[in-house]
C-alpha cells in the first residue's frame, strides 16, 4: 500500500500545534525553523499528494521572521483555497478563469491569522467544493497519503492530506455538506464542523439561503482543535451561541448517546458497521448510555431536498461566472458535476420553494432528538475511502451524482441543521484506512464534543502516520 508521510528527524519532529506552541516558548525551536521544516516536508510531499493550490512560501519566511504575540504565533499551516488572502488568488478548486490577486482578507481568514498562524500558503480542493474527492481533469487528484491510489475526501481533501502527512500540524477547512467531517474521516484526524454561526464566514457563504458553510480546521489531536477554537474566541465570539471556552480534558457527566448505521439511504457497509458498534462498546464501558436507533429522525425527501438546494448554488456560480470571476471565465472548463448541478437545478427550479421549506424544518426533527439524547454516534461516512477515479467529476452526472449520495451518506444534516458534528479516527479497514465515527449534538454544544473527543483520545489513542 503506497504510504505518504514526512515525519523526520527536525525541528517539526512529531509535534502537534500545541506541542510546537510549547516548543517555541521553551526555546528548543524557532518560528523560522519550524516553518522552514513545514516548507521542506511540503515540497517533498506535494508532487505525491497534490494538496498545495498555490504556495506562498517567501511570505510565511517574513512573517516567521517577526513573529506576533498571538497563541499559534509561528505555528506553520495552510489556508483553503475558497478563502480570500490579501495577495493570493482564490480559485476555488477551478482553473476555469484567469487568476488575479484578492485585494483583502476574507471576513474569516482576518480571524485564521489573528490566531498567530503562519499560513504557507492555500490547499487544493474540488471544483467549487461540490464533491467529495478533489480530483480536476487538469489540476490532477488530490491523494490520500495512508494510501495515494484513493482519495482524501471531499473538498478540505488538501488540507486533510497535507495535515495527516504532517506538512503541517492544522490546517483551515470548511464544510457545506461535510468537508471538515470527511477529509478527516479518510486521513484519520479530528474534524470539528461547529455550530452555525460560531466562526465567521466569506461573504458569498453568509448570503446563502440556508447558510450551510462553517470553517473550521483539521488536526492531529482534539487538544489541538481546542485550542484553535478557544484562541477564536478571543477574536471572535457569537453572543448566541454558548461559548466553547478553555477546554483542556474530558467532561465527567455521562452522556445519552444514540447510535445509528443506517443512513438516509443505505445501510453502511459491513466494516464500517462494525467499527461504529466497537465505539459505542467503548462509550458503554466508560459510562455513557448508548441505545441503538434504527434511523435519522429524517423525512424521505431530505437528499433530494438537499441535492436540489446543492444544484442552486451550483446554478448560482455557473450562471454568474463572468459577473463573479471575470470576463476570462469559460463555462466549457467547469467539470461535469458542477455543470450537471447547474442542469439539475434549471430544470427543477419550480420545486425549489417546497424543497427549502422542508430543509429549513428539519431541525424540528432534530431538536426532538436532542430532547432524548445528548449526542448521536454515526459512522462519518457509508464506505472507506474509494480509488481515485471512482468519484470522477468528468464521468457522467447521474453516475456521479448516485456515488457521492451513497457515500456522503451522514455529514448532510448537520449543515442543514447548523447543529456540530465531529469526526474523530476511531477505526480502520481491515486494510489499514482510517474509518471516522461521527458525533453530533444539539446547537451550541460545540464543548460537549470536544469534551467527549477528549475521554475517546484517551481511551483509544488515535493512530497516525509514520508512527
Amino acid at each position: 500500500m503506497p504510504v505518504v508521510h514526512a515525519y523526520a528527524d527536525d525541528a517539526l519532529g512529531d509535534l502537534d500545534a500545541v506541542g510546537a506552541v510549547e516548543a517555541l516558548r521553551s526555546g528548543d525551536v524557532s518560528a523560522a525553523e519550524l516553518t522552514e521544516a513545514a516548507i521542506a516536508r511540503t515540497e517533498r510531499l506535494n508532487p505525491e499528494l497534490n494538496g498545495i493550490a498555490y504556495p506562498a512560501f517567501e511570505r510565511a519566511r517574513d512573517r516567521a521572521a517577526s513573529p506576533d504575540g498571538a497563541f499559534f504565533a509561528g505555528v506553520p499551516s495552510f489556508i483553503k483555497d475558497n478563502s480570500d488572502i490579501s495577495g493570493m488568488p482564490t480559485m476555488k478548486g477551478a482553473d476555469a478563469w484567469e487568476p488575479t490577486p484578492a485585494a483583502a482578507d476574507g471576513a474569516f481568514s482576518q480571524l485564521f491569522l489573528a490566531t498567530g498562524l503562519n499560513i504557507l500558503g492555500k490547499t487544493q480542493m474540488s471544483e467549487f467544493g461540490f464533491s467529495a474527492a478533489a480530483e480536476h481533469p487538469r489540476l490532477g487528484p488530490v491523494r490520500n497519503p495512508w494510501n495515494t491510489e484513493h482519495t482524501a475526501g471531499a473538498s478540505s481533501s488538501g488540507s486533510g492530506a497535507l495535515v495527516a502527512a504532517g506538512a503541517v500540524p492544522i490546517a483551515h477547512a470548511n464544510d457545506g455538506g461535510g468537508s471538515i467531517r470527511i477529509p478527516a474521516s479518510c486521513t484519520g484526524l479530528v474534524g470539528l464542523k461547529p455550530s452555525r454561526g460560531r466562526l465567521p464566514l466569506e461573504a458569498e457563504h453568509s448570503q446563502m439561503p440556508i447558510k450551510i458553510v462553517a470553517n473550521g480546521v483539521l488536526t492531529r489531536s482534539v487538544r489541538d482543535t481546542a485550542a484553535f477554537y478557544r484562541e477564536a474566541e478571543r477574536q471572535w465570539a457569537n453572543p448566541k451561541l454558548a461559548p466553547i471556552g478553555d477546554i483542556t480534558g474530558p467532561g465527567r457527566r455521562r452522556l445519552k448517546i444514540a447510535v445509528v448505521t443506517r443512513s438516509l439511504r443505505r445501510d453502511s457497509a459491513v466494516e464500517v458497521c462494525e467499527a461504529t458498534a466497537q465505539t459505542a462498546d467503548l462509550l458503554h464501558r466508560l459510562g455513557h448510555h448508548v441505545e441503538y436507533l434504527d434511523e435519522l429522525p429524517v423525512p424521505d425527501s431530505f437528499v433530494d431536498d438537499f441535492v436540489l438546494y446543492w444544484a442552486l448554488l451550483s446554478m448560482a456560480l455557473v450562471r454568474g461566472g463572468r459577473r463573479r470571476f471575470g470576463p476570462t471565465f469559460d463555462v466549457t472548463r467547469l467539470d461535469n458535476l458542477s455543470r450537471g448541478l447547474d442542469r439539475h437545478a434549471m430544470r427543477n427550479l419550480h420545486r425549489l420553494p417546497m424543497a427549502m421549506a422542508r430543509l429549513a424544518a428539519t431541525r424540528r426533527r432534530t431538536n426532538a432528538l436532542f430532547g432524548r439524547f445528548d449526542v448521536v454516534l454515526t459512522p462519518t461516512l457509508a464506505e472507506i475511502p474509494p480509488p481515485i477515479g471512482y468519484l470522477d467529476p468528468m464521468a457522467d452526472y447521474d453516475q456521479i451524482i448516485n456515488r457521492l449520495i451513497d457515500w456522503v451518506a451522514f455529514t448532510p444534516l448537520h449543515n442543514i441543521t447548523g447543529e456540530p458534528a465531529i469526526s474523530l479516527p476511531l477505526s480502520s479497514s481491515d486494510d489499514g484506512m482510517p474509518i471516522g465515527m461521527m458525533f453530533g449534538a444539539a446547537l451550541g454544544q460545540d464543548a460537549t464534543l470536544i469534551e467527549l473527543a477528549y475521554e475517546l483520545e484517551e481511551a483509544a489513542p488515535f493512530q497516525r502516520l509514520g508512527a
